[in-house]
C-alpha cells in the first residue's frame, strides 16, 4: 500500500512538473533570443560589506546573488615597502591575511555566473576595491562590469545596471598615487622616529600635517595672554514706566568702543553721573536668515561633534550603517541615506522636487524655499550629492522606535538639515534703540522672529532672539537711570581655521583615529591637546621635512591627485617629481639625527639596588627611571622632570605631570599633601605688582592672578 501511495504521488509530482515545464518552455518560446538569454542567466553582484549584500539582495531578483568582499582583498605588503622604487615605483600587491576563504567563494560564485556586477563605493577606495577584485578573480573582461550608486534604493540599484560601464582607471590611478605616496613618506621617515623617539611611532603624509596644525593651534593657546576690558550697562527707565531697560555702553564716536582699564571706566562713570538719558534714534530694520546647505562629509562631522558629541570616527561608522541599510519593519534593509563622503552640495532634482512637495503638504506653500547650492573657488569633488535621506517621507518621528538611539540621531541631523535647505528663510524684526548722555552712546536691542521658516525644523546656535521689549519709546524720550552696572571678562581665542584643502572627506576620520591612536593628540571634552610623544614627532618633522608639513604642499598634492583622477595627469610622474626629494630629505636628516644624538639623561637619582645613578628612558606612556646596569640590574623608577621652580603654595620642586590622558600639567611633587597645579608653565619669578607667582606665555610672562594682568617680557634662557 506504501508502495503504491509513494508511486501514486511520484506520478503526480512528474505529472505537475512535466505540465510546468511546458509551460515555461512555450512562455520562453514566445521571447526574443537576447531576453531568453536574460531571463536564464545567473548574475553575481559583489559589494564590501554583508550589511549592503543585504539590503541590496531584496531589490533584485532571483537570478542575481549578492556577496560582500568585507572590503579590500589586495594591497601592499605590511612586512616591507611594496614600492619597486628601481621599477619605476611599480606598486606590489599581495592577497590581504584572512582574505583567502572570502576570495574562494567568489571564485566558485563566480564560475556560476554569467556576468559579475562589481558595486562597491561611487569613489576612489571602492573603484580600487573593484579594480582588484578583477584582478584577484582573474575577471574576463566581457564577464565583468562596474556599477555605482549614490543611494541604496530599488530604482538606483536597478539604473546602475542600466547604466554598468567599465572601471574607471583614472579613479584608480588616484588612489593608487596616493596609496603610494603615502606609503613611501611612512616606510621612509618612521625608522628616523624609531631611532629619535621611540619603536612604533610612524609618519604620514596627511596625518604629519594634522598633527602640526594641533601644535601650531596649543602653541597659539598657550602664548595667547587674556587682554583686560569692562563692559559698561545702564539700566534706564522710560518716562511714566515701572519697568527698567539695559542698554549697553558703545563709546562715544560712530563706533563701538571697549573699555580698557577700570580708571577710564571709573571716568566714564563719573562724567555720565545721575544724568538723564535721551533717546537719539530708533531704527527698524527686517532680516532674513538664508537656509543652510546640506550637509557634505566635513560639515556633518562638525555638526555632528557640536550637537550631538560626537567623535568624527564615531560618526563616520553611524553614517555608514545608514547607508549601507538598516532593518525596518515592513520595509526590510533598506538605506536611509546617501553616499557619505562627499564634498559636494548639490541635490538631484528629484530629491529637490520631492522635498518641496513634501514641505508644501506639511508645512504649507510659504515655507518652500528657492534654494541654490553654493559654488565655492576651491576644487569641488561634484560626482556626488550633498548628504540627504533617501526617502523624505520616512520622517525621524516615524523612525523613532525603529533606530538605536545613535542611529535615530545621526538620521535626525541630516534629514532635517536637508529638508531646512530646501525651506524659506527665516525673518526677523528688528529693533534698535541708541540712547546719549554726555557724548556717550548707549545701545539696546531686540529682535523678534516674525517668521520661522527653515528654523521650524533646524536651529542654528548662532541665532538667539533678543526678548528685551522696547515699545513705546520715542525719538526725544527722556529716560533716567537706575543703575551703572560694570562687568569684568576675559577675551577668547580667535576663530577656528579655515579649510587649508587637506585630505579629502574619506581622510578626515581616519586621520584624526590615527594621530589619537599613537597618542600624538589626546581628546579630553572635544578638544584635542598635544602630548609629549605628539610635539617631540612635530619637532622632528618640522626640522627635517618642512615640505611635508608644509600645508600649502599637501594641498597641492591633494590638487595633483584631482587631476589624475580626471585622466589630466599620468599617476608616476607625480612620484617620480616627489620622490627624489623626499629621499635626499632623508639621508641628510639621517646624517643630522646621528649628530645631534645624546645618550641617555643621567638624573641626580641614585638605583635604590646597586647605587648607579640612574638615566632617564622613555617608554610607552613617556619617560622612566632605569638603572643603567641593565639587564644585571632592572631597577625601575617614575621620572620627576623638575622645571627648578619651587612651588608658590609650600615650597616644594615644581614638576612636568602627565594627567591620565597623557595631556601635560605642572604640579607640586608633594601632592597629594599640596594641590598646586597650572597648566602654564610657572615662573620662578615675582609678580612686582601683586607679588604673586608668573607663567611663562610665549615670550611673556604673565602674573597667575586673574584680577592682577600684570605682563612684562620674558629673559631667553641660553638653551632657547
Amino acid at each position: 500500500m506504501k508502495t503504491g501511495s509513494g508511486a501514486f504521488f511520484q506520478k503526480i509530482v512528474i505529472k505537475y512538473s512535466l505540465a510546468w515545464q511546458g509551460k515555461m518552455v512555450y512562455s520562453l518560446c514566445r521571447l526574443n533570443e537576447q531576453e531568453r538569454k536574460e531571463y536564464m542567466a545567473k548574475y553575481l553582484v559583489i559589494v564590501e560589506s554583508p550589511a549592503k549584500a543585504k539590503t541590496i539582495k531584496k531589490f533584485l531578483g532571483s537570478n542575481y546573488e549578492v556577496i560582500a568582499s568585507n572590503g579590500h582583498v589586495r594591497d601592499l605588503p605590511k612586512s616591507q615597502m611594496g614600492i619597486d622604487v628601481d621599477n619605476d615605483f611599480e606598486p606590489k600587491y599581495i592577497t590581504i591575511r584572512g582574505k583567502g576563504d572570502i576570495l574562494a567563494q567568489l571564485r566558485k560564485e563566480v564560475k556560476k555566473a554569467d556576468k559579475v556586477y562589481l558595486a562597491t563605493d561611487p569613489d576612489r577606495e571602492g573603484e580600487a576595491i573593484s579594480y582588484h577584485l578583477s584582478k584577484a578573480l582573474k575577471l574576463d573582461d566581457k564577464k565583468y562590469k562596474r556599477i555605482t550608486f549614490n543611494e541604496i534604493t530599488k530604482n538606483a540599484v536597478k539604473n546602475s545596471i542600466k547604466q554598468a560601464r567599465d572601471i574607471d582607471m583614472a579613479l584608480v590611478d588616484a588612489q593608487q598615487a596616493r596609496r603610494v605616496l603615502d606609503r613611501l613618506v611612512g616606510y621612509k621617515i618612521s625608522p628616523l622616529l624609531w631611532a629619535k623617539i621611540k619603536r612604533g611611532l610612524s609618519a604620514g603624509r596627511v596625518q604629519s600635517v594634522a598633527l602640526k596644525l594641533i601644535c601650531d593651534r596649543e602653541k597659539e593657546i598657550n602664548e595667547f595672554i587674556p587682554k583686560e576690558y569692562w563692559t559698561l550697562s545702564a539700566m534706564l527707565v522710560p518716562e511714566k514706566a515701572k519697568r527698567s531697560i539695559e542698554f549697553k555702553y558703545m563709546g562715544n564716536g560712530s563706533d563701538k568702543e571697549e573699555i580698557s582699564s577700570r580708571a577710564e571706566l571709573d571716568h566714564i562713570i563719573e562724567t555720565i553721573g545721575k544724568q538723564s538719558f535721551q533717546i537719539a534714534s530708533i531704527k527698524d530694520s527686517e532680516r532674513h536668515k538664508k537656509a543652510p546647505l546640506p550637509f557634505t562629509t566635513s560639515t556633518l562631522q562638525q555638526e555632528a561633534g557640536k550637537k550631538l558629541n560626537f567623535a568624527t570616527n564615531k560618526t563616520m561608522r553611524i553614517a555608514q550603517q545608514l547607508y549601507e541599510g538598516v532593518e525596518i519593519k515592513g520595509m526590510g534593509s533598506i538605506g536611509l541615506i546617501t553616499y557619505l563622503r562627499t564634498d559636494s552640495t548639490r541635490i538631484s532634482e528629484e530629491a529637490d522636487k520631492n522635498a518641496k512637495e513634501y514641505i508644501a503638504h506639511q508645512f504649507g506653500e510659504n515655507y518652500v524655499g528657492e534654494a541654490k547650492d553654493v559654488k565655492t573657488g576651491k576644487k569641488i569633488q561634484d560626482a556626488h550629492e550633498a548628504i540627504r535621506p533617501t526617502n523624505v517621507e520616512l520622517s525621524p518621528v516615524k523612525l523613532k522606535e525603529q533606530l538605536p538611539r545613535d542611529q535615530f540621531r545621526l538620521y535626525q541631523l541630516i534629514y532635517n538639515r536637508f529638508l531646512a535647505s530646501r525651506m524659506a528663510p527665516a525673518v526677523y524684526e528688528n529693533k534698535t534703540v541708541y540712547a546719549t548722555a554726555e557724548e556717550h552712546k548707549f545701545k539696546a536691542s531686540t529682535s523678534k522672529v516674525v517668521f520661522d521658516g527653515f528654523m521650524s525644523v533646524y536651529s542654528l546656535d548662532e541665532e538667539k532672539e533678543e526678548k528685551t521689549r522696547l515699545t513705546g519709546l520715542e525719538k526725544g524720550t527722556t529716560l533716567t537711570c537706575a543703575e551703572l552696572e560694570a562687568h569684568y571678562t576675559e577675551a577668547l581665542l580667535v576663530k577656528t581655521m579655515e579649510e587649508l584643502g587637506i585630505g579629502r572627506p574619506s581622510t578626515y576620520a581616519s586621520t584624526i583615529t590615527t594621530i589619537l591612536n599613537r597618542r600624538y593628540v589626546i581628546r579630553e571634552n572635544k578638544n584635542l591637546y598635544v602630548t609629549e610623544l605628539g610635539a617631540a614627532v612635530n619637532k622632528m618633522m618640522s626640522d627635517a621635512f618642512p615640505a611635508i608639513v608644509d600645508t600649502e604642499f599637501t594641498a597641492n598634492i591633494e590638487s595633483l591627485l584631482d587631476s589624475i583622477e580626471e585622466g589630466k595627469l599620468e599617476w608616476k610622474v607625480v612620484i617620480r617629481n616627489f620622490y627624489p626629494d623626499l629621499a635626499e630629505s632623508v639621508e641628510k636628516a639621517k646624517e643630522s639625527l646621528e649628530s645631534v644624538k645624546i645618550a641617555d639623561e643621567v638624573s641626580d637619582v641614585p638605583c635604590d639596588q646597586c647605587g648607579r645613578m640612574m638615566v632617564v628612558k622613555y617608554g610607552p606612556h613617556g619617560k622612566f627611571l632605569a638603572c643603567p646596569g641593565f639587564p644585571e640590574c632592572r631597577n625601575t623608577k617614575t621620572y620627576y622632570e623638575k622645571i627648578g621652580v619651587a612651588c608658590p603654595k609650600c615650597g616644594k620642586d615644581i614638576i612636568l605631570r602627565k594627567t591620565k590622558k597623557g595631556r601635560l600639567y605642572y604640579g607640586c611633587i608633594g601632592y597629594p599633601d599640596c594641590d598646586f597645579m597650572s597648566w602654564s608653565k610657572p615662573s620662578d619669578k615675582k609678580c612686582p605688582k601683586c607679588g604673586g607667582y608668573m607663567v611663562e606665555k610665549g615670550n611673556k610672562l604673565l602674573c597667575a592672578s586673574e584680577t592682577c594682568g600684570y605682563t612684562c617680557e620674558r629673559e631667553k634662557k641660553e638653551n632657547e
